[in-house]
């Protein structure tokens, strides 16, 4: 198995390094319209959030095997991970209208010192103490994943006004190199946790370094912005909700999303327990996952020169989703052989790979969906239903039928992301008659998709 993952990871090496080579080819007229100052912007967005995501990233492989290690049983980690994903749910709603009312940059701050604290408590075999870090773990997540973008949306539209179209070649970069950075911590937390033998808690003190300079990379070179401030902060959490209900491809969006998320979580807790044979390098199974994800994402650069829409590859995304839970429906079940194993692991490749696409996929539409006012509390609502998806399916592991046979799991997964794929559907629908309306009131707003004529013109009145 050992010889397997390692060969995997050389092999989706070559095919991303390939992938993305076609891509890039693709890519040449959208980059080279790219003027300096929207250049300069970029980098002072992916130096900070790459930091941050380093951070993150640094923690994923060895939190189970952490916790493994302290003698805990499978039950009592499945419960401080439910803590996680629960602390999203009661606070993570919170961080949205927080962010747009008191400051996306404070709150940029703020997750670095979160996070920091969170990565510090897991230098304790105390069971509460682990709590308490998956709790504050949960409610930086949500940070991670709204705040950030919401700033980024901000000052690329309102304060620089360049194109929107732009922001799809930002998030397809920030997929990319999201992949090398996890690939590239994937390696360290194999190296100081198995070749120099620190120990499963290594890679947690490695990642306080990234989060404490992104802390302070945020203070010294990020502007300040807001969201809605003129409501109250509890109307405000509520604004998302509503905004959801009034508006049917949010609601549909956040739906899909919640849907391909809930698979997305249950599969990181579970692809341990399923490929861990003992002496598994898990780091570099997590690098093959990474890699995977940098194949998504030139995959998404290269359907997207091809014509598709950010709402197909979606789509394609959950059906792609859909084949893999459905394959683990079968090879997960109790007593599996290595063959079983290895196919297992051939089926979490397919699902990072759609993951890969999703990511610069549903940043686009959630860019241009959503409304700027409360971007990041509807974002944080969108993040709801999946963390009481996922922790409804950790729990149901208390259960030992489903403890043993991970294939209910699994099946569960499938269904998730065939409904997903049905809802996309009818997005998809929603999506164009919406954009067809707004053809009609505004004839000469360049679409989704246009000439590049037009984008050489949108570039040109920038630079003046």
């Amino acid at each position: 198995m050992e010889l397997i993952i390692y060969g995997t990871f050389l092999a989706l090496s070559l095919l991303a390094y390939g992938a993305r080579r076609v891509a890039n080819k693709g890519d040449e007229k959208k980059i080279s319209i790219s003027n300096i100052n929207f250049k300069s912007f970029q980098k002072s967005f992916f130096l900070v959030y790459f930091l941050a995501l380093l951070g993150d990233w640094l923690q994923g492989p060895y939190v189970y095997k952490l916790y493994a290690f302290y003698g805990f049983k499978e039950s009592q980690i499945a419960i401080l991970y439910v803590v996680g994903f629960a602390s999203s749910v009661v606070f993570g709603t919170c961080t949205g209208p927080l962010a747009d009312i008191w400051g996306r940059r404070k709150m940029a701050i703020a997750f670095s010192v979160i996070y920091t604290f969170c990565c510090l408590t897991k230098l304790s075999p105390n069971f509460w103490w682990l709590f308490v870090g998956r709790l504050f773990g949960g409610i930086a997540t949500s940070m991670l994943f709204s705040t950030f973008e919401s700033w980024y949306v901000y000052e690329h539209s309102e304060r620089h006004g360049f194109p929107s179209e732009w922001i799809g070649i930002t998030f397809s970069l920030t997929t990319f190199w999201n992949g090398i950075i996890a690939i590239v911590a994937g390696i360290i937390s194999n190296v100081t946790a198995e070749t120099l033998g620190f120990g499963p808690v290594a890679p947690f003190v490695v990642a306080l370094l990234p989060l404490v300079v992104c802390g302070f990379m945020v203070v010294n070179t990020w502007e300040e912005n807001y969201g809605n401030r003129k409501a109250n902060f509890g109307g405000s959490c509520l604004d998302g909700l509503r905004i959801i209900f009034a508006d049917e491809q949010v609601m549909l969006l956040g739906a899909v999303q919640s849907l391909l998320e809930s698979c997305m979580y249950i599969f990181v807790f579970l692809w341990t327990p399923v490929l861990d044979t003992g002496s598994t390098p898990l780091g570099m199974v997590f690098s093959c996952f990474m890699v995977c994800i940098m194949v998504g994402s030139a995959i998404f650069s290269i359907l997207a020169n091809r014509g598709f829409t950010e709402a197909e590859i979606l789509k394609n995304c959950l059906i792609m989703i859909s084949a893999s839970m459905a394959v683990c429906c079968y090879t997960t079940r109790p007593g599996a052989s290595v063959i079983d194993t290895c196919i297992s692991f051939i089926a979490f490749l397919v699902l990072e790979v759609a993951i890969g696409m999703y990511f610069p996929a549903i940043s686009y539409l959630r860019g241009v969906v959503i409304p700027e006012s409360n971007r990041a509390n509807v974002m944080n609502w969108f993040r709801v239903p999946m963390n009481v998806i996922t922790c409804g399916a950790l729990l149901c592991l208390h259960v030992d039928a489903i403890s043993k046979d991970k294939r209910i799991v699994f099946a569960a997964c499938f269904v998730f992301a065939v409904t997903g794929t049905f809802l996309c559907k009818r997005f998809i629908a929603v999506f164009r008659d919406e954009e067809r309306k707004t053809d009609v009131e505004e004839p000469e707003k360049p679409g989704l998709l246009e000439a590049e004529e037009k984008e050489e013109k949108l570039v040109e009145d920038v630079e003046q």
